[in-house]
């Protein structure tokens, strides 16, 4: 972590919190909303650090005492909640970490700043004693809820927080930073960019990672194989994809990004507008054999099967349910 000026997107965001700086006008709290890896995090902690910098700047100049300790994440003043409980904060965590803490003056700094990630976590109890001191909060006290589910706050709460939304970054400056920082390959740059529909932390994660290969070369070969698969194949294949039950979405955006090409290829036969350009003898292949209704009923599907899963409907019953349909439409 290296400031704003390291951060991919988010320009309206940090020219906001750089704003309120300048104007001195820091609010006392603030929500941070947005998906997993979206770059809250980097956000609330560039922030914290530009509040904190010796030399009075919008930026942190990485340089002065209080950065070099943000940097380290010793800055004492710079406090990140912590909760015992992985899918609750407490009560007891609000009341121990923020409320008691927080009327113990700065050590050395003009604020003292609390992050509290997956504040969705909260449960009503804590929320209602984060309240409390988010109402009468001393002049150098600045909380920041980073969440991805502002919605599941009180409505007492989002109405005493500047609350920032966190947008898809654009397509372009994702794939460049990738070739750019990680020395990503442009067509492994592209898989990982359409992967990660803005979400630039999903997409260092993408390109950093040996199991995404293999799930693509997984889910690929799946979706080659399928139209002539018997029953016994189809249990086969269903028993794979178990494997990846954990990153199961993962394996249906790559069967969207790999159905977008066959759409993309049938409507207008330039393989450069594909993401997987690679296999462009097999999408060619796949678009000459299919419908534009089947390759959409194909794309309603997946959307189905998501939804299935997400309501705990039957593992196997749902993936024999959309391979059929696969086999069926391809």
């Amino acid at each position: 972590m290296a400031g704003f000026s390291s951060i991919i997107g988010h320009e309206q965001i940090i020219k906001h919190l750089q704003n309120a700086i300048s104007m001195d006008k820091v609010s006392h709290a603030y929500i941070f909303n947005g998906p997993d890896k979206s770059g809250k995090m980097a956000l609330a902690k560039s922030f914290a650090m530009a509040l904190q910098c010796e030399r009075n700047e919008t930026e942190g100049c990485m340089e002065c005492h209080s950065c070099r300790q943000a940097l380290s994440g010793n800055q004492p003043d710079i406090i990140y909640l912590r909760h015992e409980k992985p899918n609750t904060i407490s009560v007891d965590d609000i009341r121990r970490q923020v409320n008691q803490d927080i009327a113990i003056k700065p050590y050395a700094s003009p604020y003292k700043i609390y992050v509290i990630d997956e504040a969705e976590k909260m449960n009503q109890q804590a929320q209602n004693a984060l309240l409390k001191t988010i109402e009468e909060p001393p002049a150098y006290a600045v909380i920041l809820l980073l969440t991805t589910n502002a919605d599941a706050f009180l409505p007492t709460i989002l109405s005493r927080c500047v609350t920032l939304d966190l947008k898809p970054v654009p397509n372009s400056q994702i794939r460049a930073f990738l070739m750019r920082e990680y020395q990503v390959p442009d067509y492994k740059a592209d898989v990982c960019t359409a992967f990660a529909q803005g979400n630039v932390g999903k997409a260092i994660q993408l390109a950093e990672s040996e199991d995404f290969n293999e799930i693509k070369a997984t889910v690929l070969h799946l979706l080659k194989q399928v139209k002539g698969m018997g029953l016994n194949e189809m249990i086969g294949a269903i028993k794979v994809l178990g494997g990846y039950k954990l990153v199961i979405h993962d394996c249906f955006d790559l069967m969207m990004v790999w159905y977008r090409d066959v759409l993309l290829y049938k409507a207008t036969s330039d393989a450069n507008l594909l993401i997987f350009r690679e296999e462009v003898h097999d999408i060619k292949w796949q678009a000459s054999q299919s419908s534009y209704e089947g390759i959409g009923i194909i794309i309603q599907s997946l959307e189905k099967a998501k939804r299935r899963l997400d309501a705990n409907v039957n593992f196997d019953l749902t993936m024999e349910l959309l391979l059929d349909k696969i086999k069926e439409y391809s």
